[in-house]
């Protein structure tokens, strides 16, 4: 079921990664965390209701027990949907989507789950793809900063600089990969780790309707967040799915699942409209290759 469940998510999240760019505000210094917000509630909604219908049993310790790895899971969402504001998705969803990289090689040297020569492969792929990305973003953010002084798009001043964003979920991510394939193969079962996390991840929402509300002063409606909302039930959805395709079989859902970045770059083309240079598409193409390696083999 590993594998049906990991396709599930591909699927939930490449599409929730496209609404949460739609419900993006470039404008809006609170906007990443209208989407914790909104994501957090629908997950803590979606846990009273499986406790409910599936009359579960649920120790609130497990909260406490599991928060290392829900704030590594949520602290990484939270600065992906930051690198929203000023990059395209086209570039943002694969470089996240590289995590699973990291969960391989973590697993491979501290879990000892085996890694083939094609997984090194494909790790190699990522690694270096990111780093064209990384070049070639560069360059275009110092060619477009010379040109500051002419009306140009933030987004191009700040690309370069706002790819740690991105970056840093793919680090946080993918330990948080690492620990979740721990605590599931010692520490606790698929459901108690769903619902410490969608718990967690409620309370974040809470905290953050509160700095948003409360300290920013900013307005928050949610009849107006629809794109948002959308977003949230994705999440929430493919992290449903996620958490037992990672449960069964880790070293290779978490590179697989991550390939949910090609279902990203698909829609933003034909959706947003997005365009890029060839050469940062050349970098894309890399690193997915590198995560459909992972995910075959």
């Amino acid at each position: 079921m590993w594998f049906a469940f990991s396709l599930f998510t591909i699927m939930a999240w490449g599409t929730g990664n496209l609404f949460q760019k739609m419900g993006t505000n470039p404008k809006d210094k609170t906007s990443h965390w209208k989407i914790v917000i909104t994501i957090g509630f629908a997950m803590g909604i979606h846990a009273v209701s499986y406790m409910i219908y599936k009359d579960y049993g649920f120790d609130f310790f497990n909260i406490v027990r599991y928060l290392p790895v829900s704030f590594l899971y949520i602290s990484s969402m939270t600065f992906s949907y930051v690198g929203l504001r000023y990059i395209e998705l086209s570039i943002v969803s694969p470089i996240c989507n590289s995590s699973g990289a990291v969960t391989a090689i973590l697993c491979f040297f501290i879990l000892g789950q085996p890694m083939s020569s094609l997984q090194l492969l494909g790790v190699i792929f990522v690694c270096v793809g990111i780093f064209l990305l990384s070049y070639f973003e560069k360059k275009q953010s110092d060619q477009k900063r010379a040109l500051a002084d002419k009306l140009v798009d933030q987004k191009y001043i700040y690309g370069f600089a706002a790819l740690i964003f991105p970056l840093l979920y793919c680090v946080l991510d993918g330990i948080g990969s690492f620990a979740d394939a721990l605590y599931l193969q010692n520490y606790m079962s698929e459901q108690d780790a769903l619902l410490s996390y969608e718990f967690t991840f409620l309370i974040a929402a809470i905290l953050a309707l509160i700095y948003v509300k409360c300290i920013k002063k900013a307005t928050f409606h949610l009849n107006e967040e629809r794109w948002k909302v959308a977003a949230a039930l994705c999440e929430t959805a493919g992290q449903f799915t996620y958490i037992f395709a990672m449960a069964d079989n880790a070293v290779v859902a978490a590179p697989m699942i991550a390939s949910y970045c090609v279902i990203s770059v698909i829609l933003s083309r034909i959706i947003l409209k997005e365009r890029l240079s060839r050469k940062q598409y050349l970098s894309i193409v890399i690193v997915m290759l590198g995560i459909a390696v992972l995910g075959i083999e």
